[in-house]
């Protein structure tokens, strides 16, 4: 990454983005654990049925997710107010996310009927996700404020990201080598030194000259604030956003439900090493960071729709192999995670930078993205809630039991696990082939001939 900023300001340096890209490490340390590790655990060591864990995660995750646009006008009115507020806000909110997880991932099972311990989780589930989309909301909020054009909206994107990423290998892994006290503790650290490290980066950012467009877009503030009515469903009123958030729920949910399953078919239909777990996850999201690379050179070449039909194209091709595999197969399943984090590397990238071609097109940046973003978040855990209450009581409904391994609720396992996800992902191909690569003009902005203009960094 280039550390010159173009701008000529030299307190955006590499400094800068960096620190306040740390705050995504922890936030993404807390999104693996909960909905990957958590259904696992409470169906194998504490006993709670798939089909009423599935109904509490479906539950918890759709408050949380209908609230998101709400939080996105909270944000605003924060700012509006001052950057105190937001920081005292994002303090509540870090520590809120701390307790939620540790009651998450040490609940007083013993001392709790089964009824009980869902309320418990159902309770820490829902503090935990309003929490963390809060400060996710306010964190990604203050680098969209800062303006400055592509270049630099670019570069905090992409440290943020950065961190995130590395947050969700290591979250991939350490439960299983440390155990959740040591993970609970570095989380923890890590929200109290992400938190102070972006403090930094506002005070350093507020000494310096500020960056082009930043001043323009708050001068005329208070003249461009619409109501908040509007404002909250102003994305609807435009078609390429209708279109392209159905094509990325689809796609997401062709994502997400494996992302729920993928424990329960190591061990029971693999039958892998339960060392091999982290090893499994890790090589997913390592693919992942390792392939943005190829994949920007791919957006160079035949821009965002195309890759992101290139990248539907793969997924489809790693997961429909893993119909076939068995107890044993765990070398094939290697090659079916590095596969599948490739195209993972896609769903990253594109659906962002499109997102953002959109919001110039609508001629909405500076007015009302705030509630472009929550809905975005909303798809995005609807997704996570939608593959959490759908496939684990349909595996329920079809025998399969955690720690099981006969014929049929395996078979059942590996449908569910392999082509379900495949059938979303053509279903996705056929809503991007419709709805926006024969209208790209629905979704692409005046600077389109550069496809990959606005994933510079």
């Amino acid at each position: 990454m280039n550390t010159a900023t173009s701008m000529g300001d030299p307190v955006l340096s590499r400094q800068a983005f960096a620190a306040y890209g740390l705050l995504g490490f922890p936030l993404a340390f807390v999104a693996l654990p909960v909905y990957v590790h958590l259904p696992n655990l409470y169906a194998q060591q504490y006993g709670v049925p798939l089909a009423a864990l599935g109904g509490v995660l479906l539950f918890s995750r759709s408050i949380d997710a209908v609230v998101d646009p709400w939080l996105g006008r909270w944000g605003d009115r924060l700012y509006r107010h001052s950057w105190r507020a937001v920081w005292l806000a994002s303090m509540c909110l870090a520590l809120a996310v701390a307790l939620g997880f540790v009651a998450l991932f040490f609940p007083p099972a013993a001392a709790l009927s089964p009824m009980a311990l869902l309320v418990w989780v159902g309770a820490a589930l829902t503090l935990s996700h309003l929490a963390y989309s809060g400060l996710c909301i306010l964190h990604q909020a203050w680098a969209a404020r800062q303006g400055g054009g592509g270049l630099a909206q670019s570069r905090w994107v992409a440290w943020r990201e950065g961190f995130a990423l590395l947050g969700v290998l290591l979250a991939s892994a350490l439960p299983a080598f440390w155990g959740w006290g040591l993970t609970t503790a570095l989380l923890a650290l890590m929200l109290a030194l992400g938190l102070l490290s972006w403090q930094r980066t506002v005070r350093r950012v507020a000494q310096g000259p500020a960056a082009p467009g930043a001043t323009a877009l708050n001068a005329g503030q208070s003249a461009r604030v619409v109501n908040d009515t509007t404002s909250l469903w102003q994305p609807w009123r435009h078609a390429g956003f209708r279109r392209l958030l159905m094509v990325f729920m689809l796609n997401g949910l062709a994502s997400a439900v494996p992302a729920t399953l993928v424990l329960f078919f190591v061990q029971d239909r693999l039958q892998a090493p339960k060392a091999m777990e982290p090893l499994f996850l890790g090589l997913y999201f390592a693919a992942g960071a390792l392939s943005f690379p190829l994949w920007l050179k791919v957006i160079d070449r035949i821009g965002l729709l195309r890759t992101w039909a290139s990248g539907m194209a793969l997924s489809v091709l790693a997961f429909i192999s893993v119909v076939m595999l068995g107890a044993g197969d765990t070398t094939a399943f290697l090659v079916v995670c590095a596969v599948s984090g490739m195209a993972l590397g896609v769903d990253l990238t594109v659906p962002g930078a499109l997102l953002n071609q959109l919001i110039d097109r609508c001629g909405e940046r500076g007015r009302t993205d705030g509630a472009f973003m929550g809905w975005w978040n909303l798809a995005t855990k609807l997704n996570l809630a939608l593959a959490a209450g759908l496939s684990l009581p349909l595996l329920g409904l079809w025998g399969y039991v955690p720690g099981q391994q006969d014929a049929n609720a395996v078979l059942a396992l590996g449908l569910a696990y392999g082509l379900l996800p495949c059938v979303l992902k053509l279903l996705a191909g056929l809503a991007l082939y419709v709805g926006l690569m024969r209208r790209p003009d629905l979704i692409s902005g005046p600077d389109a001939a550069h496809p990959s203009a606005h994933l510079s960094a």
